[in-house]
């Protein structure tokens, strides 16, 4: 599947701000099953961006404002191909108790994802959840989907009723909240088990913007944010993660787009940055995912085919 994508965000101050720095995390990955075609960012009022790849091999952008300005405006453009995931049959039947004699060994390259974060901490219940889905008998990839099921099943997906800093204790207490909040509840559960799990924040092609693009029989309903998309990845022994979408109970595969991975939504924010001068009066983010569809081939005149001789 190709996808057009349009993310834009602006942010509108009260009065004017004399400076603003920004930080995005706005281009796609390339992975197995991802590759970016192209992308540009757009920035106004227009300044120099500088770019690096930041601890978690994502792309980043800073660029700094220092004049009078009353709206900063960020618009990327990216246009990607995705297809299904391949997975690695023989890492999905290796039992958890196999695979945490394999992570131990692997501990110091995947510490950032075995531990607490500055996001998403530890408690008793998280304990007693990841001891009931993550038995030592159970094999690895079956347990994993079967807490995205979990997740999916028992919490309600109710926009506003969290913060974009709602502790996962919280959110487990309510049960209810958005993809940050389901990604997040779920990673604490991997990780108190021993399982290596990481934060994705990226796009999602929902039904609405699926029928808009193409009338007919509507795919399996998917839910997303007009915003961006979170979901996890699990690390499966062999080196693949797994990306589930605990939002959405399914595998996250051709229908969504990987941008930025982390420890936890503070290190994969699209964007982030501070300001002097002024207070913000309003920040408005959107994003358009619009699939290109493929033309179908016209039907071949059976008459103009050469014939072969007996």
């Amino acid at each position: 599947m190709r996808f057009n994508i349009h993310h834009r965000t602006v942010y509108e101050y009260r009065g004017a701000a004399t400076e603003s720095f920004i930080e995005a995390r706005l281009r796609p990955a390339e992975t197995s099953h991802q590759r970016l075609i192209d992308h540009r960012l757009g920035i106004e009022p227009n300044c120099t961006a500088h770019q690096f790849v930041d601890y978690f091999g994502n792309d980043v952008v800073t660029f700094s404002i220092v004049h009078r300005h009353e709206q900063l405006t960020v618009d990327s453009y990216s246009t990607v191909e995705t297809r299904e995931v391949e997975l690695p049959h023989a890492a999905l039947e290796v039992s958890v108790s196999e695979a945490r004699q394999i992570y131990r060994s692997e501990k110091l390259r995947l510490f950032e994802f075995l531990f607490p974060s500055p996001a998403i901490t530890f408690n008793a219940e998280i304990n007693r959840l990841a001891n009931r889905f993550f038995r030592p008998k159970f094999e690895i990839a079956a347990a994993a989907r079967n807490l995205n099921h979990w997740v999916n099943t028992t919490f309600a997906y109710a926009p506003g009723s969290t913060r974009i800093n709602s502790p996962v204790t919280e959110v487990l207490a309510q049960k209810s909240g958005v993809c940050q909040d389901f990604a997040q509840v779920m990673i604490a559960i991997l990780r108190s088990a021993e399982i290596p799990a990481r934060y994705v924040v990226g796009y999602i092609e929902t039904d609405q913007q699926r029928n808009a693009a193409r009338r007919g029989r509507a795919p399996k309903k998917l839910i997303g944010a007009a915003e961006s998309h979170a979901w996890v990845e699990v690390y499966l022994p062999g080196g693949f993660w797994i990306p589930l979408d605990p939002t959405n109970d399914c595998i996250a595969s051709q229908r969504h787009v990987r941008v930025a991975v982390g420890r936890d939504y503070l290190d994969s924010t699209p964007t982030r940055g501070v300001f002097k001068g002024a207070q913000t009066k309003r920040l408005a983010v959107s994003v358009d995912m619009k699939r290109e569809e493929t033309p179908t081939p016209p039907e071949t005149d059976r008459s103009s085919r050469p014939r072969s001789r007996a």
